[in-house]
């Protein structure tokens, strides 16, 4: 399915560039944004939950659940046409998680959260409907390269003797997302652009692998959980393009041999 929507990206972008023309100028613009994420099932799987086999005795479990988080950073947008940009830019994603842990005939049950951040660096082709003189829709499919700076892990101790270590293992650092965006445009010549809309991110490769080991001190006892956590997500975002600003200062004048 992700090999589908890498497919139609490309062909988009593909379509998009063969319709700018040659010799038009189109200002680009230099923006802000901020984003809250919320974690849903309709894109991907929002909770992972691993329990140890039913014939064992300890039964082990745990599960980690997205939660809502928060992107920010800057944007740019490149004019192609009228009707017709590239936008990209360089964002900051923390995602957070709650961790539930068990172990049900020992009547050991404890939680704990976790955060995970990234930097991504998205490249989209964005396509404008105009609606009036000052308002726009825009609709943007595109592809964001991904750094994953370094594995996470935290340690739950619910009693003396009991420790549960989670710890995220990052297979690769670097990483694509698919990314789509939807949304409305307010424009004025003076105060910038105002955006508000939707977006949807969803990661060709599993996040993290998460890795559960419980330990009983003094013990033998030591068991461990694996599985893949996906990441997947939609976001409200906000964006803000400054006005281009005209320089109304003295100019270079042309020399007498000019």
């Amino acid at each position: 399915m992700k090999l589908i929507l890498l497919f139609i990206f490309a062909s988009t972008l593909f379509s998009a560039s063969s319709q700018i023309k040659h010799k038009a100028k189109v200002p680009s613009y230099f923006g802000i944004r901020l984003s809250p994420i919320f974690p849903t099932q309709f894109i991907g799987e929002r909770t992972l939950t691993m329990q140890q086999d039913v014939n064992d005795p300890f039964k082990l479990s745990t599960t980690i659940t997205q939660k809502m988080g928060f992107s920010f950073g800057g944007t740019v947008r490149a004019g192609l046409t009228k009707l017709l940009a590239i936008e990209t830019g360089l964002n900051f994603t923390q995602r957070n998680f709650d961790l539930s842990m068990e172990l049900p005939d020992s009547l050991i049950r404890a939680t704990n959260t976790l955060e995970f951040i990234q930097y991504d660096l998205p490249v989209n082709a964005l396509f404008y409907i105009q609606l009036s003189n000052e308002w726009f829709m825009d609709a943007s499919l595109g592809i964001a390269g991904t750094f994953s700076p370094t594995h996470v892990g935290t340690v739950t101790v619910p009693e003396k003797k009991q420790e549960f270590r989670h710890t995220g293992i990052v297979q690769s650092k670097f990483g694509l997302d698919l990314n789509a965006n939807l949304g409305f445009e307010f424009r004025t010549k003076k105060n910038g652009f105002f955006y508000l809309g939707g977006s949807a991110r969803v990661p060709f490769q599993p996040l993290f692998n998460l890795y559960l080991e419980y330990n009983y001190t003094g013990s033998a006892v030591n068991k461990v959980l694996n599985g893949e956590v996906d990441g997947s997500y939609l976001a409200i975002e906000f964006k803000y393009f400054f006005p281009n600003i005209k320089n109304k200062g003295p100019q270079f004048q042309k020399g007498p041999i000019e």
